[in-house]
């Protein structure tokens, strides 16, 4: 038995006891190990336990179309695709960009990726072409597999030399996908994989204009999602359903590593729009055991009367942002089960959780998870009651980080010295218990999106009226927050609702819907610490509260207040 299967069944063994599973546990060793052929191909695959168990499960919401590839198919055709990539030049180390949405396509090239060796860097198919611009040259992509309605954003994007495969029909520049089945379905790797060798390249809102690219391990991600399965609870035999779209950190956490890891199924309903009535239905009629879904889901589902749908969850989580008391309460109501919260970051697996078993505080996201020495540290690096939270490094560093933040020539920064930063703050009480305050910086969250204020601001710059802007969130009952920007414009510029629907329009061709602002307030002054810098602490104050009063109110204006906009979607919605 390996290491990582040890680690692994001692997590299962102990998924319900805390204090033993954190004072025994211990990562595996950082030896040569690629989790798509030594822990999928040569486990899940091979053996007669799981190998023709549904290792992925899709259900079309509309039609309730499905299909449920076993771990051997996935195996089988991974291999394929492994093949293919490679006979179109792809070697270890090289960068692919993929851009689809929860097809199995998806699955299989991941699975193909990390038997290769290549660097996957997942993108949501809601990017722009100014956004897939930066993907494509900061990440340096050689190849990319878009789904058909993705095609168009790369006209202009992107060199000869670009490798572009589409899952649909082939067409200029494009091969199909399809063309993978002809290859064998066995796979010969070029060598060992080493713990170490890069394997995703995400891009993630910061505090700077551009997003981070924040690079994992064929370790990291892998191995570490060993305290994400112990977080969800999941088990041999699950069906597991997570909320969550591609291309971002958590659908490789509950729709690929941890479910995975635990030898569960994952579980997928696609919806044209969402619709909490068919996808209760569709939970209960699937026998879905276990659930991850961001707490924008779970207000969505507590307006539906949940004792109706008869369900066969075990397991309900919530992530991305804390949970209402009420939430919680109507579930455990309806069906008996407490949403469990959980934290993490897209530079780390599930680094704290209410996990199965321990008591459970309301409002708190729970304690350290085994294999994370978490301490809570003020600004200085002494220990806090409230502060950032901060991973230990040296012997103590926990398989789930990040190899760092990669710049320029590769070169990774931000997992030196003794101790990562998050950027988060948090408060500890006296039992170990973590509750969530906010970031350090000025990112926050919208439904389960983290937006950078600062990337939205450059783009509000970019707008001849505008002289200078603030983003914050503004308080939202279904999102928990939507991004509104303060808006001081320039001297010739009226605070009018023309100038308002000009700026929106702006905004809506060069933003994602997702990170869209979705309020303005055209004020005459911004605050300013005395250096120069804008207080946005003060505005989110505002906001906050509702604070009519403050002398730096300006005109407001909502883009629902614009029927005209709906006329003109943003041209990557």
């Amino acid at each position: 038995m390996t290491t990582f299967q040890q680690a692994r069944s001692f997590l299962l063994e102990h998924r319900t006891n805390y204090a033993a599973a954190v004072a025994g546990f211990r990562w595996p060793d950082p030896v040569p190990f690629n989790w798509a052929l030594d822990w999928f191909d040569a486990e899940l695959a091979a053996n007669a336990e799981s190998r023709d168990r549904a290792a992925l499960w899709i259900v079309d919401g509309a039609t309730g179309n499905e299909v449920k590839p076993t771990f051997a198919q996935l195996s089988k055709r991974s291999n394929q695709v492994a093949n293919y990539l490679r006979g179109k030049g792809l070697k270890r180390g090289d960068h692919l960009l993929l851009l689809l949405g929860n097809v199995v396509p998806l699955w299989e090239t991941m699975l193909a990726a990390i038997k290769l060796g290549l660097v996957t860097i997942p993108a949501t198919t809601l990017l722009s072409p100014e956004e897939l611009s930066d993907r494509l040259e900061r990440g340096e992509a050689k190849a990319v597999i878009a789904a058909p309605d993705q095609v168009a954003k790369f006209k202009n994007l992107g060199g000869g030399d670009l490798l572009r495969i589409v899952v649909g029909d082939a067409q200029d520049g494009w091969l199909a996908f399809a063309e993978t089945e002809q290859q064998p379905d066995s796979f010969t790797p070029d060598g060992p994989t080493q713990a170490d060798d890069p394997m995703l390249l995400y891009f993630t809102s910061g505090t700077t204009a551009k997003p981070k690219l924040v690079r994992h391990s064929q370790r990291s991600y892998p191995v570490g999602a060993l305290s994400t399965m112990f977080w969800l609870g999941l088990q041999p035999g699950d069906v597991h359903l997570n909320i969550s779209s591609p291309g971002w950190a958590k659908h490789a956490w509950s729709c690929f590593f941890a479910p995975w890891n635990a030898g569960a199924t994952v579980f997928v309903v696609n919806q044209p729009r969402f619709d909490a009535k068919n996808l209760l239905a569709t939970i209960g009629r699937c026998g879905v055991t276990t659930l991850c879904a961001p707490p924008t889901v779970w207000r969505m589902f507590i307006q539906e009367k949940l004792a109706d749908y008869k369900v066969s969850l075990r397991e309900v989580c919530g992530a991305g942002e804390p949970l209402n008391p009420e939430v919680i309460d109507q579930v455990k109501a309806a069906w008996g089960t407490t949403i469990r919260d959980g934290y993490g970051q897209t530079e780390t697996t599930a680094m704290v959780g209410n996990s199965p078993g321990q008591p459970v505080k309301i409002g708190s996201m729970g304690r350290p998870l085994p294999g994370y020495v978490i301490k809570i540290t003020d600004a200085d690096g002494h220990p806090a009651t409230e502060g950032e939270i901060t991973l230990a490094l040296g012997d103590a560093r926990p398989a789930g980080l990040m190899q760092g933040y990669q710049g320029e020539g590769g070169k990774l920064s931000g997992t030196g010295g003794e101790a990562y930063r998050s950027g988060d703050v948090a408060f500890a009480d006296q039992d170990g218990y973590l509750t969530f305050v906010g970031r350090t910086d000025d990112v926050f969250k919208s439904s389960d999106y983290r937006i950078s204020p600062f990337e939205l601001e450059s783009v509000l710059l970019e707008h001849d009226l505008v002289a200078e802007a603030a983003v914050v969130p503004s308080p939202d009952p279904i999102k928990l927050a939507i991004p509104k920007a303060y808006v001081l414009l320039t001297a010739d510029a009226e605070r009018s609702r023309d100038t308002a629907l000009s700026i929106f329009k702006h905004l809506q061709g060069r933003l994602s819907p997702f990170k869209r602002i979705r309020k303005l307030e055209l004020v005459t002054e911004l605050p300013k610490t005395i250096s120069g810098k804008i207080r946005r602490v003060h505005l989110r104050r505002i906001e906050h509260e509702h604070d009519q009063a403050d002398a730096l109110r300006g005109v407001e204006f909502r883009e629902e207040d614009f029927p005209e906009l709906k006329a003109a979607p943003a041209k990557d919605a």
